[in-house]
């Protein structure tokens, strides 16, 4: 699970960075597109951080299970 940890990690700083960029082009430049790219980049966030979490659970779930059946 240490890889998958380390994995979601990259995926979700590679997602936030560019949001927060595009937030702040749009904060200094008032470009509606850089608005709408913070705004996808933000919701891809908000995507792969619920999957890790539902995936991290589920996982525990899985292997409670396994250990109780075993």
């Amino acid at each position: 699970m240490t890889v998958f940890y380390w994995f979601m990690v990259v995926v979700m700083l590679a997602t936030l960075l560019p949001s927060a960029l595009y937030m702040g082009i749009y904060v200094f430049t008032g470009e509606d597109e850089a608005l709408q790219r913070a705004r996808k980049m933000w919701n891809f966030l908000r995507v792969f951080t619920l999957l890790g979490f539902n995936i991290t659970l589920w996982g525990h779930v899985v292997v409670g299970f396994w250990q109780l059946v075993r």
